[in-house]
């Protein structure tokens, strides 16, 4: 997790989070998608060689926030150990939200 404060204050932010457990292979990328548009925020989740699925979701900053807290909880497929992740300036590319 991060400590401290994070860099980022505008109402618009870059969330990218790293989900470890039990999380490929059980529909938590399409829940995370799901969980994303209902936030009105556009990305990606996609699925990393060593077993975690990355996160990136840009858009109002409390949707992010939301999301993340949303990422690492009981109703979330599958069974997460642990999300770290990382607050940026929106760098845009993304017109909605992708499973990779």
């Amino acid at each position: 997790m991060s400590t401290g404060t994070d860099p980022v204050s505008s109402e618009d932010a870059r969330l990218t989070a790293w989900v470890a457990g039990r999380v490929q292979g059980v529909g938590f990328r399409w829940w995370v998608r799901s969980q994303a548009l209902r936030l009105g925020l556009v990305g990606v989740a996609e699925n990393l060689e060593d077993g975690r699925v990355k996160v990136v979701a840009e858009g109002p900053r409390q949707g992010c926030e939301e999301l993340l807290g949303l990422l690492g909880t009981d109703s979330a497929p599958g069974r997460v150990t642990g999300v770290t992740h990382r607050w940026d300036q929106p760098r845009g590319g993304f017109s909605y939200f992708a499973e990779r």
